[in-house]
């Protein structure tokens, strides 16, 4: 009777740990970047042992798979959560996808972990397994339900989806160097015009 408490306990303990390692590896991580962060600050903030992180990740290139990965994760529900806005059409769904991507990049510690030290640490290859698996899945059902209802020119769904997805990635690091956002949405609004059927 007492082996099961114990290992809701240590399943418990085991995610705790995790996450204070994830929440103190993202906050050095947005701040220092990757190459400037050590893995002893890591975990004093973390408030765990060395020990501790390495039987939870690898090194901390794995640490910030994780960090990068939950970061995918974030910026898709937040996609997610815009769709409840009620779109009148498949068109504007995507557009306010567009604003909830943009939205959710305001954050500067979000675009050096994704948008530039995603890419230099994992590869564009691994980075892209990782942003199918968490938030390309939200741009590429929103084409799809757009072709599906006749609004958009039938396309490759997968070539769209990637340079789309690259088009919001360019805009987001361009405002966070300051550019002007209403000129990268109003270039993102004539793009869903475009493969609009018209």
């Amino acid at each position: 009777m007492q082996v099961k408490p114990k290992t809701q306990s240590n399943k418990a303990r085991t995610e705790a740990s995790q996450a204070a390692l994830i929440r103190a590896a993202r906050s050095f991580f947005a701040t220092k970047g990757y190459a400037d962060t050590s893995t002893p600050e890591i975990v004093e903030q973390a408030g765990v042992t060395r020990g501790a992180l390495y039987h939870h990740f690898n090194d901390k290139m794995d640490l910030f798979r994780a960090v990068v990965t939950h970061e995918y994760a974030s910026v898709a529900a937040e996609i997610d959560a815009s769709a409840t806005e009620s779109p009148q059409s498949a068109i504007d769904s995507l557009r306010l996808g567009s604003r909830a991507f943009l939205n959710a990049m305001e954050d500067p510690g979000r675009v050096r972990i994704m948008l530039r030290d995603g890419p230099l640490v994992l590869g564009f290859q691994e980075l892209g397994e990782i942003d199918r698996k968490t938030s390309l899945d939200s741009l590429r059902i929103g084409l799809r339900t757009a072709m599906q209802a006749g609004e958009m020119k039938q396309l490759p769904l997968d070539a769209v989806t990637l340079q789309l997805s690259a088009l919001f990635d360019r805009a987001a690091l361009a405002i966070s160097e300051g550019a002007e956002r209403d000129e990268h949405l109003t270039v993102l609004d004539a793009s869903f015009d475009a493969l609009a059927v018209k």
